[in-house]
């Protein structure tokens, strides 16, 4: 098979695109001929050895990538044999391999996808859809909400705005860029607004005066800045959920933060809504959380916005991460 292989952490150039032996799936697992693959932000850093909620390889060279849909092709021992020949989607876990045209894992991670959900929307929701509905826990959204979404023609930011729209919040979705705010405009978004211009907080301070109402919660994953900015939007009561710092000077920049003086100060709430924390909010059921991802596109409640790569060009499909180039999920195709 062909796969992206890093055999050294650095830049995205270190991705290669080479023929690899083909994997063999062990006890109870499966083999998926790869259809769709994820690239997630966090495999840029990882790329470059930074650790973060996944450890950097120890071991190189090593096949990146976590989120894969395709074809069950082979079974191992002990694997129910009903899952040969079907259509799935995993997510990989702790064990990455999904850069490739052949990739393998669990079978107990598999999900079985209905004919009409395509494998890269699929693989946008095992992972960025999870995400997604795991933030959401952390909040109730409403007509009474007023949802501002930085990294709005993002893969996440995608889903929160039709989320939020469909509970009938009142959305403000942040962009970089006029084509991006273009599609946040298109997905439905109340007010959307290039916060890459100057003084993007007065044009939306000026709206929300025209509504009479401040925002009540903010979706963060870029930090920085803007992340700053937008919480400064926040009305009494306001929450400010953390997934992300991207604007933020990169995975050691770390999320913005507030003293306990300053939320009381400001009477909001500031939380990071990541990893273990949102685990425990789930009751440990992330498997619930795919399914819910992978219903919701099934149903058309949830729409995900894909940005596709050739599997040979990994290296472009990760420049163009880093440098904010790609609206939607990022996913490879062999």
């Amino acid at each position: 098979m062909h796969a992206i292989r890093l055999h050294a952490f650095g830049p995205a150039e270190n991705l290669v695109h080479e023929e690899t032996p083909d994997p063999l799936p062990g006890a109870g697992q499966v083999r998926i001929r790869v259809a769709a693959a994820g690239v997630h932000l966090l495999d840029t850093a990882l790329r470059e050895g930074a650790t973060g909620p996944f450890p950097a390889p120890t071991e190189l060279p090593t096949i990146p990538g976590r989120e894969v849909a395709g074809t069950v092709d082979a079974l191992g021992e002990g694997t129910d044999p009903s899952w040969l020949g079907k259509r799935v989607v995993a997510h990989l876990g702790m064990n990455p391999g999904g850069y490739a045209e052949l990739a393998v894992t669990d079978a107990a991670r598999l999900h079985a996808l209905p004919d009409h959900l395509g494998e890269a929307e699929a693989v946008a929701m095992i992972g960025t859809g999870r995400t997604t509905l795991g933030i959401l826990q952390f909040t109730t959204l409403g007509p009474d909400s007023v949802a501002v979404v930085p990294a709005a023609a993002g893969g996440i930011g995608t889903l929160l705005v039709q989320y939020a729209k469909n509970a009938g919040a009142h959305v403000i979705g942040l962009a970089g860029g006029p084509a991006k705010v273009a599609l946040v405009r298109e997905n439905g978004a109340d007010l959307a607004v290039d916060y890459t211009e100057p003084g993007w907080p007065e044009t939306v301070r000026a709206h929300l005066d025209g509504i009479g109402r401040q925002a009540t919660v903010v979706f963060d994953s870029v930090g920085g800045d803007a992340g700053r900015a937008a919480v400064d939007l926040l009305g009494k009561g306001g929450q400010h959920l953390v997934f992300g710092w991207s604007g933020a000077g990169g995975l050691e920049a770390g999320a913005l933060t507030f003293t306990e003086e300053e939320l009381t100060a400001r009477g909001i709430t500031s939380e990071s809504v990541l990893g273990p924390v949102m685990i425990r909010k789930a009751g440990g059921d992330v498997r619930g959380l795919e399914l819910a991802a992978l219903d919701a596109a099934a149903t058309g409640t949830l729409r995900p916005a894909v940005h596709r790569f050739p599997l040979a060009d990994a290296a472009g499909a990760h420049r163009a991460l880093e440098n904010r180039g790609t609206t939607g999920k990022v996913v490879l195709v062999p």
